[in-house]
């Protein structure tokens, strides 16, 4: 069972950044695709962004880039979102997830999920 359990999060003003963590246990992370995604109250889980097994290459969504970064830590089997100048609609439950196969955009393409955490910003 690959395990993926988040911390971060919380309230932060517009305009501040927070950085919210993803710890994998169970499987050889470095194996693994990561993704971020984020679901609003009353909207559907989107997209933010993923990051390749080794880190070399990301993807964002546009609403995000430029000022969302993820890094992966393969030492410590972690993932990282970097979330810098967060507006209010960013407010969301921001999840981790982890797949096998490839970079997706896509959230069926994932097979584990962390927990979530709460992400509000306040204008």
């Amino acid at each position: 069972q690959f395990r993926l359990v988040q911390s971060g999060g919380g309230l932060v003003q517009a305009g501040g950044s927070l950085r919210l963590s993803c710890a994998a246990s169970g499987r050889t992370f470095s194996s693994y695709y990561m993704g971020w995604f984020r679901q609003a109250p009353g909207k559907e889980r989107e997209f933010v962004g993923a990051i390749s097994r080794r880190g070399f290459s990301t993807d964002y969504a546009d609403s995000v880039k430029g000022r969302f970064a993820i890094s992966r830590d393969i030492a410590k089997n972690t993932v990282y979102l970097q979330m810098n100048s967060l507006k209010p609609e960013d407010t969301a439950i921001y999840y981790c997830a982890a797949n096998g196969d490839l970079l997706s955009r896509s959230r069926y393409a994932y097979n584990y999920w962390g927990q979530g955490t709460q992400v509000t910003v306040s204008s």
